[in-house]
């Protein structure tokens, strides 16, 4: 959420982001709002000051045994004027609410200015594409072939998009969340979270999901309770409505969770097994940072993302998302791509994002700098450190071979028990 102050000082610059981002969100009706929110507090000010003039008469003119009938009725006067003020004002600040709850965060000056993700910036590149003698194989026909992955009975248990691993797919998969989190936290001091995998409406409000992303998300409606997207949402919001002590800033959390999404496999033809999924597996990490380090904090978040796609020895680049395509919530950020040998593409796999205050101001998450100093709202960031569906992808596809097999990355070997090849393992 923006600042409201900032909003009424800087109308055009706030409607120039909403622009740019491509969203919508009504700054003259907020502006509007406001400035009748802002008359009636004065107003009932006011009248609490005459209320109390008139009760300190009432009780002079008792002293003085005089009639206080007419000073008395028009304290009753004021008193109904209050609290009719007071309802005016109650509905005002839900209506300011609503519409604030619609105002996207504004790009950061250094994101480039754009309206879709052709319009995306390539800022790195790193790793050669794999190159084969034979035809390379796609995921699905390397997962069928080695009977690790099963699409077909996730369909049937649960519909389209639920992947089903097996064997040493279901091994793999596990290999590469625990050997994430052990980077995360060896390397980069990281504390591991094990969070909910669902999440109350406040804390889908404070990280930007609601109310513009409602429809996306998978509702249990009977305890309105809403499957996360992401570990972002129940990580950042342990903290909700807590002021930090500013001395145990950078917070630095990992989590694992599912992540669950309904509008994944709506892009067309492009739905192929973990191309578009509705539930799939993410390592996320999770900043609390000052404001003035908070892009310090983007960068090196980034790098960290990236260090995992180079332990696993595979190609990736990174791009800076324009405008039109950063999310809701983002300042700014960053996605990191893999190779696919078999679409011969790159296939997102990672987003770092700044949110400054954004998320702060909605979940009321501050940090006071000092002993005695005034809260301030904290900056947070969350990266993909990674998402293990595309990253499944690339890793199938880039470690085949013309035998059938697959080739374990030499980091994961030890989270397989040693073993450093995938084969079909026949009754």
């Amino acid at each position: 959420m923006l600042d409201l102050k900032f909003i009424r000082e800087n109308p055009e610059t706030v409607k120039k982001g909403i622009q740019a981002k491509g969203e919508m969100g009504d700054v003259d009706r907020i502006l509007e709002l406001d400035q009748r929110r802002r008359q009636i507090i004065q107003e009932v000010e006011n009248l609490k000051k005459q209320r109390n003039e008139n009760s300190k008469k009432v009780a002079q003119y008792k002293k003085e045994g005089k009639d206080a009938a007419e000073i008395i009725e028009h304290t009753r006067q004021i008193s109904e004027t209050i609290k009719g003020l007071d309802e005016e004002l109650k509905e005002l600040e839900e209506q300011l609410s609503e519409q604030l709850s619609r105002i996207p965060n504004l790009p950061h000056p250094s994101t480039p200015i754009g309206t879709d993700a052709s319009e995306n910036v390539e800022v790195n590149q790193w790793g050669e594409l794999p190159q084969f003698e034979f035809t390379p194989r796609n995921h699905l026909e390397i997962g069928e072939r080695l009977d690790i992955l099963d699409f077909k009975r996730g369909g049937k248990v649960t519909g389209s998009g639920f992947p089903v691993y097996k064997g040493d797919g279901a091994r793999l998969e596990r290999a590469l969340i625990n050997f994430m989190l052990d980077f995360h936290i060896e390397k980069h001091g990281y504390t591991e979270i094990f969070p909910p995998f669902l999440a109350n409406r406040e804390s889908m409000y404070g990280t930007g999901q609601l109310p513009k992303l409602e429809e996306d998300m998978y509702l249990a409606e009977k305890d309105d309770l809403f499957l996360i997207p992401t570990a972002e949402v129940p990580v950042t919001n342990l903290h909700r409505g807590e002021i930090l002590d500013g001395a145990d800033l950078p917070i630095k959390y990992v989590a694992y969770s599912a992540c669950f999404r309904r509008e994944a496999g709506s892009y067309g033809k492009e739905t192929r097994g973990f191309l578009r999924v509705h539930q799939f597996n993410k390592v996320e990490m999770v900043n609390f940072v000052h404001p003035d380090k908070s892009y310090e904090f983007h960068e090196q978040l980034l790098r960290e993302a990236c260090e995992i796609l180079e332990a696993l020895e595979l190609p990736y680049r990174v791009l800076l998302l324009c405008s039109g395509d950063l999310s809701f919530a983002a300042a700014k950020c960053y996605d990191i791509e893999t190779w696919s040998p078999a679409e011969q593409k790159w296939l997102e796999t990672s987003s770092v994002s700044n949110f400054e205050d954004f998320q702060a101001r909605r979940a009321n998450i501050r940090f006071r700098p000092e002993k005695g100093a005034k809260p301030m709202f904290v900056h947070t960031l969350n990266g993909s450190g990674l998402a293990t569906s595309r990253l499944m992808v690339s890793l199938l596809e880039t470690y085949q071979t013309d035998e059938g097999t697959v080739i374990i990355p030499e980091v994961l070997r030890k989270y397989m028990g040693g073993q450093d090849v995938i084969k079909r393992k026949y009754k």
